[in-house]
């Protein structure tokens, strides 16, 4: 497992060496607020994402973590409470993100391509011959850890349009960011963990054991993950040129 999380924690520092996302504090106003609507399709199509792995997995276990992860997503079944898609959007609103420009905004071909792509990942870890395994690793490892690195660079930038007199106001980048991180080493992991990740990579650790085979498999699914994510990123790179030195 030492050598599992090592390899994990070389792609996650690699994804928070993305330009981007390193230099997020650099890119003017305007060029952070599109990289935010065309994040916020990303987050819509995140659920979505989950119903498909979770109408593949057969592992009862990681079933039944995947489900309550999901409905946290909707804290309130009688509807009187924000789904958290709604608290991004205040976020953004927070922001300065103007309601006009999140009804005027449409997905790029980079961004379309980065949904699509996130649903091809599943539907062939639904596919493999160790589906449950890829499965779960595709939801920890691109679902909720490389989303908790993105919304702390992000939140460099956030922080001091969100945090007033010590009072953090953000419902959406925060929580995630602190929720969904990875707190654990596969290790250590247990079954009084609390972040999202560290819920799964309970189950994960145990459908790891210790054949290669499994292995292989975890490496490859995180290593599409991550190129998955870097892609969306990579559209922004022209902005980033942009920005004098």
């Amino acid at each position: 497992m030492w050598e599992l999380d090592r390899f994990e924690d070389d792609l996650i520092e690699r994804y928070r060496q993305h330009p981007v996302l390193a230099n997020i504090t650099r890119l003017p106003a305007e060029e952070f607020a599109e990289i935010l609507l065309q994040r916020r399709f990303l987050s819509l199509a995140f659920t979505p994402a989950y119903d498909l792995a979770i109408d593949l997995l057969q592992d009862e276990v990681g079933l039944r973590t995947a489900r309550k992860i999901l409905r946290e997503e909707y804290p309130d079944a009688r509807g009187n409470t924000k789904s958290h898609r709604e608290d991004m959007t205040d976020d953004m609103l927070q922001l300065g993100i103007s309601r006009t420009a999140l009804v005027r905004s449409r997905p790029t071909a980079a961004t379309r391509r980065a949904i699509e792509d996130t649903f091809a990942l599943i539907a062939d870890a639904g596919d493999h011959d160790r589906a449950d395994l890829v499965l779960l690793t595709v939801l920890r490892f691109w679902g909720e850890i490389l989303v908790s690195v993105e919304y702390g660079r992000l939140w460099e930038r956030m922080e001091p349009l969100l945090v007033h007199d010590g009072e953090n106001r953000s419902r959406f980048y925060y929580p995630h960011h602190w929720h969904d991180a990875k707190k654990h080493s596969l290790e250590t992991v247990n079954l009084l963990a609390t972040s999202h990740s560290d819920r799964l990579g309970t189950r994960l650790r145990e459908l790891l054991g210790d054949d290669d085979g499994t292995v292989d498999c975890f490496k490859d699914a995180e290593r599409r993950s991550l190129r998955l994510k870097a892609d969306f990123y990579d559209q922004f790179l022209p902005a980033l040129e942009r920005v004098p030195s």
